[in-house]
C-alpha cells in the first residue's frame, strides 16, 4: 500500500530546484540546478525497460530472497542489484530502488553538477555544499531530531533506509530505520535492508552494527529502534 511520502515536506534549502518524476512503480524526488524533468523520465524509462524485461526472463530474479546469479550478458543494472545483494545476502529487488536513484542521478549529473535523487528513502547524492539529511524513523522520539552532514568531498554517495514500520518494502525486522551510506547506492540499499532483518528489538543494535562493520563497502550505518540510536563509520551526525 502507497504511503504519503510526507517527509519530503521538510526540505528547506531553496538552493536547488526541486521535481517529482514517476514511472509505475518508481517515484522520484530530485534537486537539481534546474528543472530536468523530461530528462529524468527519459533515465528512468532507460534503466527500467532492461530491468523489466530481464524479470520477464528471469522471474525468480524478481521474487527471490536470497542471492541470485545473473550471467555476464546482463543489463548493468541487473549486475549491480545482483552483486550487492550477494554480498549481503538478500534478494536482488533489496537493492532496486537505490540502483535506480543511481541510474538516473547519474544521469542527470550532464546537465547539472549537483544531483540529489530521492526513491521512497533511498538517495543518490553528488553536491558542491555541505548539506543536512534528516532522519525519519516513524514514531520513534528522535524523528525529525538528529540529521546526517554531508560534506561535497563525500559525494558521490548513496544514503539508503530500511524500515520495518515505515513503507511497503518488505523487511523482516522492527527497526524504525536503518540507515547506510556506500558510494553504491545498490550497496547502501541492499545493506539497510539485511541490517534491517536483524533488528527485533533495540537490544539488537549492537549487534546490527558489528555486522555492518564487516560489510566491504559501507561507510556508515545509524540503527534506530524506540528512542535508541547506533552509530558506526565515517559521517557525523547532528541535533536538529
Amino acid at each position: 500500500m502507497y504511503q504519503p511520502r510526507t517527509y519530503r515536506h521538510w526540505i528547506k534549502d531553496k538552493g536547488l530546484v526541486s521535481f517529482s518524476v514517476a514511472v509505475k512503480e518508481t517515484d522520484l524526488y530530485i534537486r537539481a540546478r534546474r528543472n530536468f524533468r523530461a530528462k529524468a523520465l527519459k533515465a528512468i524509462v532507460k534503466c527500467r525497460t532492461p530491468l523489466e524485461k530481464y524479470i520477464e526472463s528471469c522471474p525468480l530474479f524478481f521474487s527471490s530472497l536470497e542471492p541470485y546469479s545473473v550471467d555476464e550478458d546482463a543489463p548493468a543494472i541487473v549486475k549491480d542489484m545482483a552483486q550487492a545483494a550477494r554480498i549481503v545476502g538478500v534478494g536482488p529487488m533489496a537493492a532496486v530502488a537505490g540502483a535506480i536513484a543511481e541510474a538516473v542521478g547519474k544521469d542527470l549529473l550532464v546537465y547539472s553538477p549537483e544531483i540529489i535523487v530521492e526513491n521512497g528513502g533511498d538517495i543518490f547524492m553528488k553536491i558542491s555544499k555541505t548539506r543536512l539529511i534528516g532522519i525519519y524513523a516513524d514514531k520513534s522520539p528522535l524523528t525529525g531530531k538528529v540529521a546526517l552532514e554531508i560534506k561535497p568531498g563525500e559525494t558521490p554517495l548513496g544514503i539508503c533506509t530500511s524500515s520495518g514500520t515505515v513503507g511497503h518494502s518488505l523487511s523482516l525486522g522492527t527497526a524504525d530505520a536503518v540507515i547506510v551510506l556506500s558510494h553504491s547506492t545498490a550497496l547502501a540499499d541492499a545493506a539497510a535492508t539485511a541490517i534491517g532483518n536483524s533488528i527485533k528489538t533495540a537490544e539488537d543494535i549492537a549487534t546490527a552494527i558489528e555486522r555492518a562493520k564487516i560489510i566491504n563497502g559501507l561507510t556508515g550505518v545509524v540503527v534506530i529502534k524506540d528512542d535508541k540510536i547506533g552509530m558506526w563509520g565515517k559521517m557525523k551526525i547532528i541535533s536538529l
